[in-house]
Order: structure tokens, then C-alpha cells, then sequence
């Protein structure tokens, strides 16, 4: 029973790229592992961005360095 979890930013993620995410990851994960897609779950938790940091600094603050 696979377990998978993406984290995105929270940034225009549309429904039809989520679809597309969880249709995908479950493909890899049959095609790969052998898995069943009846029991493979994928979440897909969007983070805010100031609740992400990369290099020491939130993603707003650091997208203006960078």
C-alpha cells in the first residue's frame, strides 16, 4: 500500500495538474513496483510560501537574492 506525498508551493496548481500528478506517480509506482493503483495513495499538500524556505530564508525573501 504505497503512500506518496508532494509538496508544492501554493501557486496556481490547477485541478487538471494535480489529476495528472496523481495519475502519474500511481503509473510509475504500477509500472515500476509492480504496485496496485487501487491501493496507492498520493497527497498533494500545498505549503504557503512563507511556510517554505530554501537556503536558510523564506521563498519571497529568497527569490529576491537569488
Amino acid at each position: 500500500m504505497p503512500y506518496v506525498n508532494i509538496k508544492v508551493t501554493d501557486e496556481d496548481v490547477t485541478l487538471d495538474q494535480k489529476r495528472q500528478l496523481i495519475a502519474g506517480v500511481t503509473d510509475l509506482l504500477q509500472k515500476i513496483l509492480h504496485k496496485d493503483p487501487a491501493t496507492t495513495f498520493v497527497i498533494i499538500d500545498e505549503v504557503a510560501l512563507d511556510d517554505w524556505g530554501i537556503g536558510g530564508l523564506p521563498v519571497p525573501e529568497y527569490r529576491q537574492v537569488r
